[in-house]
């Protein structure tokens, strides 16, 4: 039943986020198009990987090797989504629209089961592309004197570029703190099964 919990938060949660009312509400403002409503179906996609049984977790990570291939996935679809001409095409164009929310939910997935398999330092090399990326695209639509999607008004592409700004030093600010939490608690890996520091190996 536990393992269902998960499974049912994200169907749930991507049946909600896929009604016209929600994305109409998400989609009207540039800011909450891209720090809400992509946010949103990451984790929806995340929650449905939680619930994959152990055989297809096995499957996966033949191919995704100290999750470095889901990251790469991860990595360059938020990238592709960033562009402002993806975001008024999804707005004009119901296929697209529906490629990229499928391409966010299949990155939540990659992103659940690529971050613990990554370890510090794949995930180092992950956020150390993704955030200064965030920061590009946020000053571009900052200083850019014209509207770099036509949808959206010139002062909500401005408030969008100081969220993504503001959001990649958050993030990366969240992750240095864990990091240093995780190294301080640094402890020598167990001993095997049936070996104590009383019975050492021989």
């Amino acid at each position: 039943m536990n393992a269902r919990r998960p499974w049912l938060a994200g169907g749930a949660l991507g049946l909600v986020l896929a009604l016209p009312w929600t994305r109409e509400a998400m989609e009207s403002s540039m800011w909450r198009h891209m720090l809400l409503q992509f946010p949103a179906w990451l984790l929806a996609g995340a929650l449905l990987a939680a619930a994959l049984p152990p055989r297809a977790r096995a499957a996966v990570a033949r191919w995704n090797a100290h999750g470095i291939a889901g990251l790469v996935a991860v990595a360059v679809t938020l990238a592709v989504l960033m562009v402002p001409r993806v975001l008024d095409l999804a707005l004009r164009r119901p296929d697209i629209e529906a490629a990229k929310l499928a391409a966010l939910l299949l990155a939540g997935v990659a992103l659940c089961l690529s971050w613990r398999p990554a370890g510090l330092v794949v995930q180092f090399f992950f956020l150390g592309n993704l955030l200064p990326m965030m920061v590009v695209v946020g000053q571009l639509y900052i200083d850019s004197p014209l509207r770099l999607c036509n949808a959206y008004l010139l002062d909500d592409q401005a408030r969008l570029g100081a969220w993504l700004i503001g959001g990649a030093a958050v993030l990366g600010a969240a992750w240095l703190a864990w990091t240093g939490w995780v190294l301080a608690g640094w402890q020598t890996p167990p001993a095997p099964a049936g070996m104590t520091a009383q019975n050492p190996p021989r």
